[in-house]
């Protein structure tokens, strides 16, 4: 239509479209562009169709003008208008529509990202180019349902020139109501949407509240101290939900660790193990998630050690030694005497040492070692201090020599005990004690103070007592050790045993010589006096009470007792005959070498 302004139109397919003002024509000098608006307003996902007309003068400077080009575009890029049927963000959605000089541009499920300005432009044979300025605005509107204190609302961002009739949806079932609000009492299980009636196909995004929240822990792998953790909550919820994070704690009110999908623990300590759970919350309604277990693996802390019963620990009792520490995995423990590089048993690679019937050579410092895969620890020394009663005493004396009159003499005692012992000295058949403490000292040595001592040594555990014997030897005089004496003595009887049996020998080898023989010898032998019989006596002295030099008169005596020595005088007579002559075949009475002794032994 040479000459005249073609109408443009805009109109919507498939859904309400809002024209916000009247068409416009434009142009000059015969060449035009008409749009029927200059504003849009369509609903998300709906299809949009907007018209145009254009005119030019033909001919033109005497030439007859054809239209080679149309086309629609938003945008320019490098200074060349980027024609819409081209555009990525178009692709398979653009239709470009023009017969007769009406030219259709048709936009299918729209976004709101096509919300934009839309130009209409022209190009003729004979270089001539027009563009429709200003073109038209569309907006794109996204139905949406809000909510309030039991109601909620269908919202639509298009101004209305009228009052449009809305359906609701529950759970993708239509429900009644016509108005944009709708009164109910949602829950976490229920969606709710709405759209334009007529326009069903196009209604808004549901909306519901959280669904069943997840967690996650990453890492996924064991988690040990010191690393890094996430915990993640995540929820289907529209609107989107507000995340909050708790920890267990009993039946205590939890307060909130975040409000934020995320949990982090940099570094995460063994403090820090634990179960956890997330509230996922919005408008229509708030769930929880599961437990979540955060399991932090260390190495032991440093153990502590007890001792069972804490009161003082006597010989005989038993103790138990206990260490614990805190790891992760548990830990295993060994205990360990002080300055002993082995273990005490193989019973003692567990928490508890038992001391069953303790001993006082189990007294000590002890420690235990508490150790995992992933480190070890050592506990501090604790101290095992056995009380026991005194031991079997020992006692000695000074001078080690015999004890002579007028000497003096230190008696020393000494026992094994803890807590220490306490020493008293006793004489036998005396009631009050001699002295206390572990030297008692005689000056003076006399013969009353011959005689056996007893040393008692106590504490609160129970007593305990050895005996020694005192003699005294009389100055100039001497003692041969007992040994020696024996010595001497069976030595004596047994030269005496053996004499007579020498002298039968030689007496019956000379009674079988010959006479010449015999007579040759008494002419040899002078003459002698008449045969005389002398008569020997010797005393032997046993006693049980001799005492070996090197115990120093020191003799152990068990209870006190008197031992009544009877010293036996034992004669040996001793007959010797003279060597007088005799004649051949002379018969002796007796055996001139006979000897005849008797020892008897004190009992």
């Amino acid at each position: 239509m040479r000459g005249a302004a073609m109408s443009l139109t805009a109109a919507a397919s498939g859904l309400v479209v809002f024209l916000l003002s009247v068409s416009v024509v434009q142009g000059q000098g015969g060449w035009g562009v008409t749009y029927s608006s200059t504003k849009i307003c369509a609903v998300k996902g709906s299809t949009v169709e907007i018209r145009c007309s254009y005119t030019f003068p033909s001919p033109w400077r005497g030439s007859v003008i054809t239209v080679e080009k149309t086309f629609w575009f938003t945008k320019w890029k490098g200074g060349v208008r980027v024609d819409l049927t081209t555009d990525p963000e178009y692709a398979g959605r653009v239709e470009d529509l023009c017969e007769n000089n009406i030219c259709t541009l048709r936009i299918k499920n729209l976004t709101e990202s096509d919300s934009a300005e839309y130009w209409f432009r022209f190009e003729t044979n004979q270089g001539g180019k027009y563009s429709g300025s200003p073109g038209v605005t569309l907006s794109v509107s996204n139905l949406q349902v809000t909510s309030g204190t039991n109601r909620l609302f269908c919202q639509n961002s298009c101004p209305q020139s009228s009052n449009p009739s809305y359906i609701w949806y529950k759970n993708g079932q239509s429900i009644q109501g016509e108005t944009s609000d709708y009164t109910s009492n949602p829950n976490n299980a229920d969606s709710y949407s709405c759209a334009l009636k007529g326009y069903e196909d196009f209604p808004s995004p549901p909306v519901y509240g959280p669904k069943l929240p997840s967690v996650s822990v990453s890492p996924s792998a064991e988690i040990e101290e010191g690393s890094s953790v996430t915990l993640t909550c995540s929820t289907d919820a529209n609107p989107a939900a507000n995340y909050t994070w708790y920890k267990k704690n009993g039946n205590q009110k939890l307060p909130p660790l975040t409000t934020e999908p995320k949990l982090f623990f940099s570094p995460i300590q063994s403090s820090d193990s634990g179960q956890y759970f997330c509230a996922a919350e919005n408008e229509l309604g708030k769930r929880t998630s599961e437990m979540i277990s955060v399991d932090v693996k260390y190495a032991p802390k440093p153990p502590s050690v007890s001792v069972s019963p804490s009161a003082e620990i006597e010989e005989g009792s038993s103790v138990t030694l206990t260490c614990s520490s805190d790891a992760n995995p548990a830990a295993n423990y060994t205990w360990y005497k002080k300055n002993q590089n082995e273990h005490l048993s193989s019973v003692n690679e567990a928490p508890r040492l038992v001391l069953s019937s303790i001993q006082s050579s189990d007294s000590g410092q002890y420690y235990c070692t508490a150790e995992n895969k992933l480190g070890v620890k050592t506990s501090k020394n604790i101290s095992i201090d056995v009380k026991y009663a005194p031991k079997l005493p020992s006692v000695s004396v000074r001078p080690s020599a015999e004890i002579e009159e007028g000497s003096s003499v230190t008696l020393t005692c000494s026992s094994d005990a803890n807590p220490a012992a306490n020493y008293t000295w006793y004489k036998e058949d005396e009631d009050s004690p001699k002295a206390s403490g572990q030297i008692f000292n005689i000056t003076d040595f006399r013969a009353e103070h011959s005689g056996s001592y007893s040393c008692e040594a106590q504490n609160k555990l129970g007593r305990s007592n050895s005996n020694l014997h005192l003699s005294l030897v009389k100055g100039g005089s001497w003692k041969l050790p007992a040994a020696v004496t024996i010595s001497v003595v069976l030595l004596a009887v047994i030269s005496l045993s053996v004499f007579p049996w020498i002298r039968r020998k030689r007496a019956s080898r000379d009674s079988s010589e010959s006479e010449e023989r015999a007579d040759n010898r008494e002419e040899c032998v002078p003459d002698q006096p008449e045969q005389q019989e002398d008569l020997q006596y010797a005393t032997v002295h046993f006693s049980n009470n001799r005492a070996d030099p090197l115990d120093s008169n020191l003799r152990a005596a068990l209870p006190f007792r008197h031992t009544e020595q009877q010293e036996v005088s034992e004669y040996a007579a001793v007959k010797f005959s003279s060597a007088a002559p005799r004649t051949r075949g002379q018969d002796s009475e007796e055996d001139p070498a006979a000897l005849y002794s008797t020892v008897n032994k004190s009992r």
